[in-house]
């Protein structure tokens, strides 16, 4: 678990480290902000895209493989980022970043489900979850470090590339610890996929264990998927579009921040990258642990939509801080507020994961993982660029984005928690239907052992 929480942190440094070098990229490049916001979503777009068949291979060959891959391919294409020269050459670059990234979640979705028992499923994949927060929270501290040394040194000179910027050198120094990490992922143990958590496989009448291994041990392709999602559809069109709205507002807060502190309160990117960074990395992780534990909390009180409330709940409390950090008096006010908004922004998206194993189907959890990722990514892909937008055509000038980031706040925050609150009864139906399916095939198992 500490190793595919690594992973997820060093695929979270090489994915934000681009929102750290938006001043001097954009100039070097000539490119807007829209622009820049869309180096973020293109990477969004084929993370999410990539998500599906990728899980489909997850659910039925060796996950640890599919993660040290995407390890090796997401690290080498964030050093092909800073060997690029033109916008097209980055963009492409970050193609690759976002293909080999889609790997780690769905396997560690699938991971997870034969790790652990049901009812810890939804704290270990939110502790899974602060690696993404950590990674974010380290990506600006290391890459406001590294930015601030390149800066002052000499220039790095390549074979055949030539010399590179400083943002360049950024991404170098940022991809390379992801080859070692590769090699360390191959030496997980692979655990054994567990389909029925409890009942032990003793031998059973043959016709009866046909049954049974046919519904929860033969992976039916994307047939199987799509009649899960008609029989659950309300449940799992309300919960991917509510944490969808609220994941399109906390990308594009976090993707702008650094722009946010230089352009509003005119501080330099290295030093913003760094005290944003640890602010991130303190206050973040705390989000997705208090959301599990606050679900914990509402399901032993009896509340079957826990998981769902605890969600919503963060989301909703995430707005009023938002919009008072966009009327911060100054920097230091600013970095305050960021402390709970950090918590808030990032307490919703633990939790979103953590609830879908709870009611798929063991043989189909990292394929709903992976449409989940899919959903979410539109977020991921839309937030930084439409914030970008707003900054360049609807408030334009140094104090634009912080009116960008009030409206995404104000319209997509409030939009994600009304979701998940019409989510809240479906998905308590959807769970009582999967306990009652696990109760039957374990009574099964039992009464022909």
């Amino acid at each position: 678990m500490a190793l595919l929480l690594i992973g997820s942190l060093v695929a979270f440094v090489d994915r934000q480290v681009v929102a750290i070098v938006v001043g001097p990229m954009s100039r070097d490049l000539g490119i807007g902000d829209a622009q820049i916001g869309w180096l973020y979503g293109i990477f969004a777009l084929f993370y999410a895209v990539a998500g599906v068949p990728i899980a489909w291979l997850a659910d039925r060959y060796s996950r640890k493989w599919l993660i040290a891959i995407g390890v090796f391919l997401w690290s080498l294409m964030t050093v092909a980022c800073g060997l690029t020269r033109n916008f097209w050459e980055i963009l492409l670059a970050r193609v690759g970043v976002g293909v080999g990234e889609a790997s780690i979640t769905p396997a560690t979705v699938s991971m997870v489900g034969d790790l652990f028992p049901r009812e810890q499923i939804p704290l270990a994949l939110s502790i899974y979850q602060t690696g993404a927060i950590i990674g974010s929270g380290l990506a600006f501290v290391i890459g406001g470090v590294v930015l601030g040394i390149v800066e002052q040194a000499e220039p790095l000179v390549l074979p055949v590339v030539g010399a590179l910027a400083p943002w360049q050198q950024t991404f170098v120094y940022v991809g390379l610890p992801g080859f070692v990490l590769a090699l360390i992922i191959l030496m997980l143990r692979e655990p054994t996929r567990r389909h029925l958590p409890t009942a032990t496989r003793e031998p059973v009448a043959a016709t009866t264990q046909k049954s049974l291994e046919t519904r929860v041990d033969a992976p039916r392709g994307f047939a199987e998927l799509r009649g899960f999602y008609r029989s659950h559809w309300q449940t799992l069109a309300l919960h991917h579009l509510g944490f969808l709205s609220l994941a399109l507002m906390g990308y594009a807060f976090v993707f702008w921040t650094v722009t946010y502190f230089v352009r509003v309160h005119g501080m330099g990117a290295a030093d913003a990258s760094q005290t944003f960074g640890w602010i991130f990395l303190v206050a973040g992780p705390m989000g997705p642990i208090l959301a599990a534990l606050l679900a914990q909390r509402l399901a032993k009180s009896g509340r079957a939509d826990a998981n769902i409330s605890a969600g919503m709940i963060g989301g909703l409390l995430a707005l009023p801080v938002i919009v008072a950090i966009q009327f911060a008096p100054s920097a230091l006010v600013a970095f305050v507020l960021y402390v709970p908004a950090m918590v808030l922004v990032n307490s919703p998206f633990g939790i979103a994961n953590a609830a879908l194993p709870l009611i798929a189907p063991p043989q189909l959890r990292a394929q709903v993982a992976a449409v989940n990722m899919l959903v979410g990514a539109v977020g991921m892909m839309l937030g930084p660029p439409l914030a970008g937008y707003f900054n360049e055509q609807v408030f334009p000038g140094p104090d634009g984005v912080r009116y960008s980031l009030l409206s995404l706040t104000c319209i997509f925050g409030f939009l994600g928690s009304l979701l998940l609150w019409f989510c809240r009864p479906f998905y308590a139906r959807s769970l009582a239907q999967a306990e009652a399916q696990i109760a039957a095939d374990e009574a099964a198992l039992a009464a022909f052992a």
